[in-house]
């Protein structure tokens, strides 16, 4: 029944998508995340669904969309200049045929991360990739959350849907994106209009909050829980009752901590010491490695480099007895491990230059979504008053991508890059709708020309 279910949705979005286009659009996204041949063991699993959506997308914006309101942002050629960049480090790659695997989904995700904003030409359609990709990836966590709640979940044995570890379906990745799709939530929940806001959206909304808090807790991934940890800091920044907010946050932490199990608080602690703890001394020793990858390979060494990795390290344990206490060393040598940071994933692959393109384009759209929160946060008119708040949304979610990016290796992980999409799309809409119309424009400008003769 799964199968057919799965299988017909697909083909509903591909047949519906012959009279609304941009649906295809929607059904990419849907694909990208959820990844439904993955979950599937029949139709699906034999045709090459993403591809299919993509071709749809492009080809139905290309022939049938309306272009005269399509934007190409500055931002949008960075993805492009990282697109060139991470194709010539591709052909001159360490690992050739390794880094060619990664190469067919990053260009793809790389590409589509530059087509979106070209649709985005209405606040409906931004509104409904806003809810597409919410709605998507919440399919993974409520089952996982819906699990954990059951008692299941633990460091690499939480199943969502099926044994899997790749993409969304790995615990790091998914205790980040779970996090960062919070703020895309409750926007949703007070602002959409496809879904308008009463008792049966908000009750999802709280449902969905609480899956994704669940999702750190299931995975056990310590990302999780520092992401969580920074968006409730960053959250207060524009709450309006910021103590009543707090005095929540702590009360709830105080009630849920003797609930938690002890597999995951004995995690958690391994942040503070992470010397005792093989996997954080297997990152510090790799982010070494990496830098010192990156004297001898300023331009990087193309996709998979980690491979050829090589680290030596001891890990410290302390056991006391009284007060005596008793120090362990145990040398530990690992080759081939992955980078465990987008930071340094970037690094190593695609050296200095490719780091570079891709923190301007982080910070970019930092400092982008600030300037529409601080433009349009005292608008209160119907059509515009979600336009700041949208803005504060994305800013929060790549705000915890980025915090994230810290200790896993997801620089090109395709939900953050149609984060990064809607961002263009929100901001090249807004700058459109904002400008004076063209005969306003002429007006003025002839004004100012007579000021000036009378002058």
């Amino acid at each position: 029944m799964l199968n057919l279910a799965l299988t017909g949705f697909f083909v509903a979005l591909i047949v519906l998508g012959f009279k609304r286009p941009f649906l295809w659009v929607l059904c990419y996204l849907y694909i990208d995340i959820v990844a439904p041949q993955i979950i599937s063991w029949g139709f699906l699993t034999r045709m090459p669904t993403s591809l299919i959506a993509f071709a749809a997308a492009f080809l139905g914006w290309l022939v049938f969309d309306d272009k005269r309101d399509a934007r190409f942002t500055w931002r949008q050629g960075l993805l492009g200049a990282l697109l060139l960049y991470c194709g010539v480090t591709t052909l001159t790659a360490d690992y050739p045929v390794e880094a060619l695997t990664k190469w067919a989904w990053v260009w793809k995700a790389l590409v589509f991360a530059m087509f979106l904003p070209l649709t985005l030409r209405t606040r409906l359609r931004i509104e409904a990739v806003a809810l597409a990709m919410v709605l998507s990836a919440s399919a993974l966590i409520i089952d996982g959350g819906i699990k954990t709640a059951m008692g299941g979940g633990g460091y690499g044995a939480l199943r969502i849907f099926v044994e899997n570890n790749t993409g969304l379906y790995e615990g790091s990745i998914l205790s980040c994106v779970a996090i960062a799709i919070i703020p895309l939530a409750l926007w949703l929940a007070k602002y959409g209009t496809i879904f308008p806001p009463d008792w049966r959206v908000w009750s999802f909304t709280a449902a969905l909050i609480f899956a994704c808090a669940l999702i750190p807790v299931g995975t056990q991934a310590r990302t999780g829980l520092v992401c969580l940890g920074i968006l409730c800091v960053l959250y207060l920044r524009t709450a309006k009752h910021r103590i009543l907010i707090s005095g929540g946050m702590a009360l709830a932490l105080v009630i849920a901590t003797p609930f938690l199990p002890q597999s995951f608080l004995a995690r958690m602690n391994t942040i503070e010491d992470h010397q005792s703890d093989q996997s954080a001394s297997t990152r510090l020793g790799v982010w070494k490695w990496t830098m010192g990858y990156a004297k001898d390979h300023p331009m990087g060494g193309g996709f998979e480099v980690y491979m050829s990795s090589k680290v030596s390290y001891d890990t410290v344990s302390t056991q006391k007895d009284g007060g005596n206490a008793t120090v362990t060393r145990i040398k530990v040598v690992e080759e081939g491990r992955a980078f465990h940071s987008s930071y340094f994933e970037m690094l190593g692959e695609q050296g200095y230059p490719g780091l570079a393109l891709w923190l301007v384009l982080q910070v970019s759209g930092l400092i982008q979504m600030e300037a529409i929160r601080r433009r349009w946060r005292k608008r209160t008119g119907p059509d515009e008053a979600w336009a700041a708040p949208l803005a504060v949304a994305l800013q929060l979610a790549q705000v915890v991508y980025l915090i994230g990016s810290l200790f896993v290796g997801i620089a090109f992980q395709p939900f953050i890059l149609m984060l990064i999409g809607l961002q263009c799309g929100l901001w090249s809409y807004l700058k459109r709708i904002s400008a004076p119309a063209p005969a306003a424009r002429k007006a003025a400008r002839t004004m100012q020309v007579r000021t000036a003769s009378a002058g």
